[in-house]
């Protein structure tokens, strides 16, 4: 493997300048405790990638499909929140809504949907994105930049892993687009955030790095 692709294997380093201290976080839920879930998580890619590299094999974001890795990113920090956030527990229901729920509000920290908790999400994207279902919640998007799995045949060279961005707001249903599907369709029924509803997550920035 090329030395870029070694270099690669150690994500961009967290800004804490980057931090926004005016931002409204609900549920006792702080930027700092957001800064120590992405600085764990890339503390786990850089470890696991530059095991992997020992291997001769390709970093994690380069053979995944680039969906599964946002996956990743999103499930990874709503398992890292809690522990230093002691308002939040993440969501004991299997595929409950949303991700992560106030302590102590549900028995067994368990429930299928409410209004009540934060939504999680990573995404390589700026904007346009997606849930299931057009829903009044809290919502937080990590906004990052990284290879994906389509790039090699793309000829696009190796880079680090990078936070781009966290935006969060209390999105009501009507920020939400809905896209239905027909009856012989097999595609994912989606919502998407709206403009408007975009622009109230990115006004409650909570990191910005678009270097």
């Amino acid at each position: 493997m090329t030395n870029a692709e070694y270099i690669a294997c150690t994500p961009t380093s967290i800004k804490d300048s980057k931090f926004n201290p005016d931002c409204q976080l609900p549920y006792g839920l702080r930027t700092d405790y957001i800064r120590r879930a992405m600085e764990d998580f890339i503390d786990f890619l850089g470890f696991l990638n530059k095991q992997l590299h020992t291997k001769g094999m390709p970093r994690l974001e380069s053979f995944l499909m680039p969906a599964n890795f946002s996956s990743i990113v999103g499930e990874f920090v709503n398992l890292r929140i809690p522990e230093y956030c002691s308002g939040l527990v993440k969501n004991q229901f299997h595929n409950g809504h949303p991700d992560l729920v106030p302590a102590g509000r549900f028995p067994g920290d368990s429930v299928q949907h409410s209004g009540e908790g934060i939504e999680i999400k990573g995404s390589r994207h700026a904007s346009g994105w997606q849930g299931h279902n057009p829903e009044s919640v809290w919502l937080i998007v990590f906004y990052f930049d990284s290879n994906t799995s389509n790039d090699k045949r793309k000829g696009i060279q190796p880079k680090p892993f990078q936070f781009k961005g966290v935006y969060a707001a209390k999105l009501e249903e009507e920020d939400w687009s809905f896209s239905g599907r027909s009856s012989t369709s097999r595609r994912t029924i989606t919502a998407s955030v709206k403009r408007i509803g975009v622009d109230k997550m990115k006004s409650n920035w909570v990191y910005e790095d678009l270097s």
